[in-house]
């Protein structure tokens, strides 16, 4: 329930909020709530995960992709996702999700989503957690190709950026694996 409330604000506070790029960056701020914790009272190490849909989600929305997505039809599903964490987060602290596309390849397109907290020293905000997701697209005939996709975006043939080396070598690894959404 707490995230579908969140997920409430997210589609209400859009409409309200400046748009973003459609690649990113796109910047959501949340707060730490009791319902989040863990039983060592920072933030349980799931939720991270569930805020980061949020964070995806108000990305598609203050773009306009997700208007453009429900008349294509096609519905993101993540195919995998990996998470470093470098600094808890406790109760009643305030931080944002920067969610922002990092590349592609034929079948998927890689995220990055940072949580960060404004940092005490008044420098550069505090890196919270990091990570990297693979999302693809599905519609009614099954996986839809990236470039699709990127047709959608208006951006047809575009090159993917390149990406980071460990990030290229993590995105083979699973692409070896037959994504969820391939069938």
């Amino acid at each position: 329930m707490n995230m579908f409330l969140r997920l409430l604000l997210i589609y209400i506070r859009a409409r309200i909020r400046p748009r973003c790029p459609p690649l990113g960056p796109c910047e959501t701020p949340f707060m730490v709530l009791p319902t989040d914790l863990d039983v060592y009272a920072h933030m349980n190490n799931g939720v991270y995960f569930s805020v980061m849909d949020l964070g995806r989600v108000d990305m598609l929305t203050r773009s306009g992709l997700l208007k453009s997505m429900r008349e294509a039809r096609y519905v993101p599903i993540v195919a995998a996702e990996t998470i470093r964490f470098r600094r808890p987060l406790k109760i009643f602290q305030k931080y944002t999700v920067e969610t922002r596309v990092i590349g592609w390849d034929d079948k998927a397109f890689l995220m990055e989503q940072r949580f960060l907290r404004p940092s005490k020293r008044g420098k550069a905000p505090d890196i919270i957690a990091e990570a990297v997701v693979r999302a693809r697209f599905l519609c009614g005939n099954g996986a839809v190709p990236s470039s699709d996709f990127l047709s959608v975006l208006g951006a047809a043939g575009a090159a993917s950026p390149p990406l980071p080396e460990w990030i290229d070598q993590w995105n083979s690894r699973q692409a070896q694996f037959r994504d969820t959404a391939s069938a």
